[in-house]
């Protein structure tokens, strides 16, 4: 079945940990369109935030790269969003979901980004290849208020 787009958008940004809130206010500006419920803004937000800040922390680890993040929105008020990274990649994408797992555990990180983002949105995928870099997908049917 062909999804129908009906607006999408496209940013890239440095991989600088100020970028996460910038990414993030992108992506409430672009979804504000389908009238979300203030609890969808939160979930996106939050799931937003934790796939750029795994580009950031993990894909870029000691250096500066590029994220780039593109948002579709369905006419069936599905929204689609990609966060993807040119970075180091994960070598095992099964281990690198399972809850606490973490590659900084000498910062202060908890391993619940992929579980946080499992939890916010209806389907996750991740596709990766060690120093080729890492794709989030994630995709939230919004809910239509009544008015």
């Amino acid at each position: 079945m062909k999804r129908d787009i009906i607006n999408h958008t496209k940013i890239q940004f440095p991989s600088c940990s100020a970028n996460e809130s910038y990414a993030r206010a992108v992506a409430v500006a672009f979804v504000s369109q389908a009238d979300p419920t203030v609890q969808e803004i939160s979930e996106i937000k939050t799931a937003v935030s934790e796939a750029v800040t795994n580009a950031i922390v993990h894909g870029y680890r000691d250096t500066v790269g590029i994220v780039e993040m593109s948002l579709k929105l369905g006419s069936d008020s599905t929204l689609y969003i990609s966060v993807k990274d040119k970075g180091r990649g994960i070598d095992n994408i099964e281990q690198a979901m399972t809850p606490l797992f973490t590659t900084a555990a000498e910062e202060e990180r908890s391993g619940l980004g992929f579980s946080v983002m499992e939890s916010f949105m209806d389907k996750l995928r991740v596709r990766s290849a060690p120093s080729k870099g890492t794709t989030v997908t994630m995709q939230k049917k919004l809910s239509r208020r009544e008015g």
